[in-house]
């Protein structure tokens, strides 16, 4: 009897026991590691993003188009000296598409389907950028032109922008000035067939006769032409005053070297494609009057620019450097993504470019259009005041 009470006694006194050692014994390593593993750091994207450029390298309008791209160049360094896009530098992939439709839809087709770019800063040439713009729109690319001026390209698509303003502007100050302050009220229109040259001829035409002028002879010219000597025989023999004289720069000089070959000596006035270093260097252009889009042609420090890259601060270069800007200050903002680019585009207002102050409106172009009136005078350029 004893024997089992001290046995039980016993036993409880081992459970007890059994119970305290649990709860003071280790049930595993619990000793503090001094040598955590480190959080790993966040990988920062240093890859560059691809930017693409179209316009003429080479054939019709290459020296504007290389002013245009030196300009380019000249803002991506100063915005990869700074940083680039939080980090990633800015990479500018040039097609040359000759101021060719063909050429410029397959460099087009070539930056969208092969280097994957958000946004093509170009065309220049309007059929360019007409010729790009569907697939462009089709792939939800921006488009965003420092110079092509056709009113249809207002139409072209929520993607396609651009900062200089319609030739449906141009023509009219074209004509305004042909009939008010040149006195001329008979004029013939010589004009380069495509969709610039067609754009401008419709304007200039149709605000000129609102004016009271006559149109005596209009005629176009496929942009490959280099004979015209026919339409300037016509035009020798007809009763206009002046000539509007719509080309670009190769066909435009060799339309003035046969126009003084046969004698033909009435003013001429053209649009914004004269604007080209060729033409004063040519002495071919003495006392030819052209329009070209406003710029702060104070800005001495941008032509030093462009004067160190070999380039000269013709028609397309201002914007071209202000749309840079434009893009990567957006970019900072929304990252590489072009849906949310063009919605920041819609959104510029007042922006202190150096092709002027920029706001786009709903269309995607500038609000506002302002000219310079430009003549060749002892074979250097000059603003007519």
């Amino acid at each position: 009897m004893k024997k089992s009470l001290l046995l039980g006694a016993v036993g409880a006194l081992l459970l007890v026991g059994a119970g305290c050692a649990s709860t003071n014994a280790p049930t595993g390593d619990t000793s503090i590691n001094t040598n955590p593993t480190p959080t790993p750091a966040p990988v920062v994207d240093t890859s560059p993003i691809k930017i693409g450029w179209i316009g003429p390298l080479t054939g019709d309008l290459a020296s504007l188009g290389q002013d245009a791209e030196k300009a380019t160049e000249v803002a991506l360094d100063e915005v990869n000296a700074a940083g680039g896009i939080n980090g990633r530098p800015l990479q500018l992939v040039p097609q040359d598409s000759k101021c060719n439709p063909k050429d410029a839809s397959d460099a087009g087709n070539k930056l969208i389907n092969v280097d994957k770019v958000s946004v093509i800063l170009g065309g220049l040439c309007s059929g360019e950028t007409t010729a790009v713009a569907p697939v462009a729109e089709q792939n939800h690319v921006v488009m965003i032109s420092p110079c092509s001026s056709a009113p249809n390209i207002t139409t072209a698509g929520d993607y396609i922008f651009r900062t200089y303003p319609s030739d449906a502007f141009q023509g009219k100050v074209a004509a305004e000035y042909m009939y008010n302050t040149l006195g001329k009220k008979k004029v013939a229109v010589l004009a380069v067939l495509g969709d610039y040259g067609t754009g401008l001829k419709n304007a200039f035409i149709t605000r000129y006769k609102e004016l009271g002028g006559e149109v005596v002879f209009a005629e176009d010219y496929v942009q490959e032409a280099r004979d015209l000597r026919t339409q300037l025989t016509k035009i020798k023999n007809s009763d206009a005053e002046a000539v509007y004289f719509i080309a670009y720069t190769e066909a435009g000089l060799a339309g003035l070297k046969q126009a003084k070959e046969i004698g033909l000596k009435l003013p001429m006035m053209g649009g914004d494609t004269w604007d080209d270093a060729k033409i004063p260097e040519s002495k071919l252009a003495e006392g030819f009057i052209y329009t070209v889009g406003n710029t702060d042609s104070s800005n001495v420090d941008f032509t030093s620019k462009l004067k160190a890259k070999g380039a000269s601060n013709t028609a397309c270069a201002p914007r071209s450097y202000d749309n840079v800007k434009i893009v990567a200050e957006i970019m900072k903002r929304v990252g590489n993504d072009a849906s949310k680019i063009k919605d920041e585009l819609y959104k510029v207002k007042d922006y202190p470019g150096i092709g002027n102050t920029i706001t786009l409106d709903s269309n995607g172009d500038v609000t506002t259009a302002a000219y310079d009136y430009k003549t060749i005078k002892n074979g250097k350029v000059e603003i007519l005041k």
